[in-house]
């Protein structure tokens, strides 16, 4: 691995482990019943939000580069109406993560600009945009996160 792809992973993988320990942050402290419910009437539980997060994850990185064979329901993601327990839930997406991490650490420097398509990911041409944009996705999710949960757990 070149010098260049082995900073590009590191970065990476440092962006991809805070985001998921401030996703954490948000989501560890609400009880279960507050992890699927919505205080507004838009928008998604924060339940939902990680559900989500775990499917474009194991979509865009784990089917479309870790050749992992999932396969995505995107409209469920919003819509899982069973209300598994936030310890499975929070399991899933921090396994999600260690694939994550993992793919990252086996790009080699010709990897990052290999052609990449993906269902409704057209702006990312390559390997190197899916990855930003999954870490940016990530992020912008996190925020609303944190918006429902201090919400939920105003005094």
């Amino acid at each position: 691995m070149s010098d260049l792809s082995q900073t590009i992973s590191a970065a990476f993988v440092n962006e991809f482990q805070s985001h998921a320990a401030n996703l954490h942050k948000w989501a560890d402290s609400l009880s279960d019943e507050q992890f699927w419910t919505n205080p507004f009437s838009y928008g998604n539980s924060v339940g939902h939000l990680i559900l989500h997060l775990t499917g474009n994850l194991s979509y865009y990185i784990g089917a479309r580069i870790a050749a992992t064979g999932y396969v995505r329901n995107r409209d469920l993601e919003f819509t899982e109406a069973s209300r598994t327990s936030k310890a499975h839930v929070l399991r899933n997406f921090d396994d999600t993560i260690a694939m994550v991490i993992s793919t990252l650490q086996h790009q080699s420097h010709s990897d990052w600009t290999l052609s990449y398509s993906a269902e409704r990911l057209h702006d990312a041409p390559n390997r190197f945009a899916a990855f930003l944009h999954c870490a940016t996705h990530l992020y912008h999710h996190i925020g609303q996160i944190n918006f429902l949960s201090r919400e939920l757990t105003k005094p």
